[in-house]
């Protein structure tokens, strides 16, 4: 996948942004795995740690240059791991897949999975069975997808992520972050993050979602509209369970029970992929 870094060369001899009307903290910027003559800043990462607020506070980086912000968690195991770990030549566009198609394949393979490792798979997606079930309806957006994003940040920011650095990504919608800096989270479950940006643009149409933070192999949504009734919940589970089976299978063990405790009225979707 390519990515437009022009705002993002301007920082290199305008650190602060203020040609582009930014007023930015120290940072750095950070370019691909392949650090060749020809590579260009995928990313610019902040110094310092995020503080609440932070989030919102580089919004106008969104609407002034086209940068969009995201939290990168820091971690003490993998220390700064988009310095040397992002490729995003190695992914598609998100644009060439359908998030359906996307979601069809993976729930087939979770299920044959779950039936590999379970006595009784029928239990862990029931009521669903083992052919796809389909997408999930859309809910009508109950907030503005800007003021839960940064609600949602700031929650991340002061209780989950231990040192969180602020980052702005030159891409056209949050949904695609992941696979335009070459992010490989979910590397032992898909190598094409492409594809599970498809499903996040669909997210991002159907329930105002929006990529909040990104960690060594988590992924942090704020959503606008999330299921209001165990039913619609159940409906978007199926969808979860496609997308990252780990959160069900470490954790919760049904899809319904996951749609009852994590979902209803959460506008926080969580993934992690062992």
């Amino acid at each position: 996948m390519t990515i437009r870094s022009k705002p993002l060369t301007a920082l290199s001899t305008d650190p602060t942004g203020g040609m582009l009307g930014l007023s930015l903290p120290p940072g750095s910027l950070v370019s691909e795995t392949y650090d060749g003559p020809w590579s260009e800043p995928l990313l610019w990462v902040a110094d310092g740690t995020a503080a609440p607020g932070a989030w919102a506070q580089y919004l106008p980086a969104r609407d002034a240059a086209g940068l969009q912000p995201v939290l990168l968690q820091d971690e003490p195991r993998v220390e700064e791991w988009w310095d040397g770990e992002l490729d995003p030549g190695m992914m598609s566009d998100p644009g060439d897949h359908r998030a359906e198609e996307v979601l069809t394949l993976f729930w087939e393979a979770a299920v044959a999975d779950t039936s590999e490792g379970e006595e009784d798979e029928g239990e862990t997606i029931a009521p669903f069975t083992t052919g796809w079930p389909g997408l999930a309806s859309p809910e009508g957006t109950v907030a503005d997808p800007d003021t839960v994003a940064a609600d949602v940040a700031d929650a991340l920011t002061e209780n989950w992520l231990e040192s969180p650095r602020p980052a702005l990504v030159p891409v056209g919608r949050a949904a695609d972050i992941p696979a335009a800096i070459g992010w490989s989270g979910p590397v032992n479950y898909e190598n094409d993050v492409a594809r599970l940006c498809a499903v996040l643009r669909s997210w991002e149409d159907r329930f105002g979602a929006r990529v909040i933070a990104l960690s060594y192999a988590r992924l942090d949504l704020s959503v606008a509209a999330p299921p209001q009734t165990p039913d619609e919940a159940l409906a978007v589970a199926a969808e979860h369970f496609a997308f990252c089976p780990d959160n069900i299978w470490q954790g919760y063990e049904t899809i319904r029970l996951y749609a009852e405790e994590a979902l209803v009225g959460n506008t926080h979707w969580t993934f992690w992929w062992d």
